[in-house]
């Protein structure tokens, strides 16, 4: 079953079978002569799928309404249009990448507590994430700023990131990755294999959303001042390495790194962090 995508952790209920990931030189379970590499969810998908070959992200002229603190309501107009943003956006990328599977998810914006086939809602580390099994993007509207840190509202360019990142993981679900990676760790011998996955996955989504930050960072604006926001934030949110860390989402250097290469390179084939080295997803 694919777990619940976001937050601190990602909550992947896994059956431990036996493999290990150690780079794009050593093959991947299921990756025969005889196996169809074009499947969603295979290896090529991952490693070398059409979306990689799709160039930048296209702009697409969007202006955010401000977001006002305390103000639940501000806040929803602001990822209702960040949304429909990164609906258009990637919907135009699926196209110009000739996948055909893209639809927009689904999205709920809480502010009491609920349900999802994910799991319930607000849960530690979980103001917002990404459920494959509806494909549905949930975030608090309240917990979404009380997880960034005490980040001011006026730094929308954090917020702007986090729910960039959790459309990111909706674009490897539709991309045919995300099975791919969920397989990997329903087949992994030891957890540090399975939580090195989890990473690869979550730093894609991380550069995903620095593409599509970058694609947008005339009109939301993305300034100097949100950029470095949005980056210390992120270096923040990595994994910190003490004893009961999962290391699950990549160092805070790594957890920052991916959004910069995402943002300043801009092309898709940037954020390939399948074919990266385990040191370099970390």
């Amino acid at each position: 079953m694919l777990g619940v995508l976001g937050g601190v952790a990602a909550l992947c209920t896994a059956a431990i079978v036996g493999y290990s990931l150690a780079g794009p030189e050593h093959p991947a379970p299921g990756t025969g002569a005889g196996d169809d590499l074009t499947r969603p969810g295979s290896r090529q998908a991952a490693l070398d799928g059409p979306l990689y070959r799709s160039g930048a992200l296209d702009p697409v002229d969007c202006a955010l309404p401000r977001i006002r603190e305390h103000d639940e309501d501000s806040m929803r107009a602001f990822l209702d249009r960040l949304t429909d943003c990164l609906d258009d956006a990637w919907r135009r990328q699926f196209a110009k990448a000739a996948v055909p599977d893209f639809t927009a998810p689904q999205r709920v914006f809480w502010s009491d507590s609920g349900s999802s086939p994910c799991g319930s809602y607000p849960a530690p580390g979980a103001a917002a994430f990404y459920c494959p099994a509806n494909d549905t993007l949930y975030v608090g509207l309240d917990d979404v700023v009380q997880t960034a840190g005490g980040e001011p509202v006026s730094h929308y360019g954090v917020y702007a990131r986090v729910i960039a990142h959790e459309y990111g993981h909706h674009v490897q679900e539709d991309a045919g990755i995300l099975e791919y990676g969920h397989g990997l760790m329903t087949s992994a011998a030891a957890a540090a294999t399975s939580h090195e996955v989890s990473r690869r996955i979550e730093l894609q989504a991380q550069c995903f959303a620095g593409a599509f930050l970058s694609a947008e960072r005339d009109s939301i604006p993305v300034t100097s001042e949100q950029y470095d926001a949005v980056l210390d934030d992120a270096r923040a949110r990595g994994d910190h390495g003490g004893p009961a860390d999962p290391r699950d989402h990549g160092s805070g250097a790594h957890y920052a790194g991916w959004v910069a290469r995402g943002y300043t390179q801009h092309v898709l084939s940037s954020c390939n962090t399948w074919t990266a080295a385990p040191s370099d997803v970390s």
